[in-house]
């Protein structure tokens, strides 16, 4: 980080900020302690705090991006209209912005998952410099997210199988989101961002019950199962349908792999699961009930 800070400073021009969208999400909030420690101007944009940012609610766009150099840009919901990246990225060149980050996901063979190519193709088309990260479930996803309720009950179903996934901490996402925003050679580059190893559901769950000294089971299941299970506990069918898609993709081997992309952006391998696993638990993410931390 203090290289990068040192290029930030070198080659600073401007004192426009940074626009921060999802600041209070998992990433989001992380680009934004890390451009802060770096003395870098951060607007963080949320639908409650700071600037307030909806994407449903087009007036708020405008004084989001008024004088912003540079956006980190996260769609990554499943209420925004993916087509309304396109008219937000034509809106922020428009106002001045030279740089946009997009946070995505990997799909199948690190490509881009459907749903979200077209904000890729947006971003791509916009005019300005571009780079998209395209990460694996993140590690956090366990301690932060949806699959922290079940941890502490003490029992994980998914209809992940045995399939394998990279989990890649946030922290390394923030770490090539800032890099990007804030320095050289990035323009232009998709980042497939993973941890250092595949891990089988099973085998993180044991990780964490080990570090929390809790037991904790892994139990696949099949997908009917799966949605009703989430069903029952009000969550709509549309989200529950689509998230057991996402990770029956698992199931089928889809994240059974390691990206370069934390390498190619920092020059340093991804943080091992166990690594964040250890600092979680420390932590006590898995020792008290859950805090609101949804989102990206």
């Amino acid at each position: 980080m203090e290289r990068l800070g040192a290029r930030w400073c070198a080659g600073r021009m401007t004192e426009s900020p940074i626009l921060v969208l999802g600041a209070r999400g998992k990433t989001g909030r992380r680009v934004t302690a890390r451009l802060t420690a770096l003395g870098v101007p951060v607007r963080a944009a949320s639908r409650s705090t700071g600037t307030i940012f909806e994407w449903a609610d087009r007036d708020t766009w405008g004084p989001a991006l008024d004088g912003a150099r540079a956006v980190y840009l996260v769609p990554m919901n499943e209420s925004v209209d993916q087509d309304a990246v396109a008219e937000f990225a034509d809106a922020a060149v428009a106002a001045g912005v030279r740089r946009l980050v997009l946070l995505a996901a990997r799909g199948a063979g690190g490509g881009p998952q459907p749903a979200q190519e077209p904000a890729e193709r947006a971003v791509r088309a916009s005019g300005a410099e571009w780079t998209i990260l395209r990460p694996a479930w993140f590690a956090q996803n366990f301690s932060e997210d949806f699959f922290r309720e079940p941890l502490l009950a003490g029992a994980l179903a998914l209809p992940t199988g045995e399939g394998r996934e990279a989990f890649v901490d946030a922290g390394d996402i923030a770490d090539v989101a800032v890099a990007a925003l804030t320095g050289a050679g990035h323009a232009g580059e998709v980042y497939e961002l993973s941890g250092p190893e595949p891990l089988t559901f099973g085998a993180a769950v044991r990780m964490i019950a080990e570090a929390s000294g809790r037991e904790i089971r892994y139990t696949p299941v099949e997908v009917p199962e799966f949605t009703a299970m989430l069903e029952s506990l009000g969550v709509p069918a549309a989200f529950a349908e689509m998230l057991a898609g996402l990770l029956t993709t698992l199931r089928d081997g889809d994240g059974d792999r390691v990206g370069d992309g934390v390498r190619r952006a920092l020059g340093r391998d991804p943080r091992p699961f166990a690594e964040y696993v250890k600092e979680a638990a420390a932590a006590g993410a898995w020792a008290a009930a859950p805090a609101d931390q949804r989102g990206r």
